[in-house]
């Protein structure tokens, strides 16, 4: 597993205050995910931020795409800037490199491409909410990239706990390495 540290990158996605308001309980969510960027960070592994933001009165939003049009009026009434503060708990530290998307996947409508090329990350490993959004649409994007990919199981969440463990047993390992953060630290 060494060599999978090497042209790594930890991403950990939509851990926005706001964002988290959507799942019931994060605390071990967070908790996991901070214990995923102590490791990175002790290993020398680069931790990037993925935020989902939008202008004010969020014009990036079309009336076409189903999902975000559905919250346009929640998103168009948010303070810009309020909205993409990170969990305070596992913000990053200065230097750290947080990305704005403006669409699901941690790819569309940012920079992120450029970023890991620049780099030259190869393997990317994932945490964020929500599993059945950004997870899964970077998981499937950053394969046709060709990026190795794992996803850290216990720094993902989801409202629905049922299509949460469709996507980390059935669908992800599909296209990436599923593991815990422990099995991640072990190897």
């Amino acid at each position: 597993m060494e060599q999978q540290n090497q042209n790594s990158a930890l991403l950990i996605m939509d851990m926005q205050v706001a964002v988290l308001q959507m799942l019931p309980d994060h605390a071990d969510l967070i908790t996991h995910t901070a214990q995923a960027i102590a490791h990175a960070r002790s290993r020398k592994i680069p931790v990037m931020y993925v935020v989902v933001g939008f202008r004010a009165g969020a014009p990036e939003l079309s009336p076409n795409n189903k999902g975000l049009a559905a919250n346009k009026e929640r998103f168009a009434g948010i303070n810009p800037e309020e909205f993409v503060k990170i969990e305070p708990s596992i913000a990053p530290k200065s230097g750290e490199i947080v990305v704005t998307k403006r669409r699901v996947s941690a790819f569309s409508g940012s920079d992120l491409e450029v970023v890991l090329r620049a780099q030259r990350i190869e393997h990317i490993v994932l945490g964020g909410i929500a599993t059945s959004g950004v997870v899964l649409s970077t998981v499937r994007e950053a394969a046709d990239r060709d990026y190795r990919i794992s996803v850290l199981s216990d720094c993902c969440g989801d409202r629905d706990e049922e299509v949460q463990q469709v996507l980390i047993n059935k669908v992800f390992p599909r296209q990436a390495d599923v593991l815990t953060v422990d099995e991640w630290k072990k190897g």
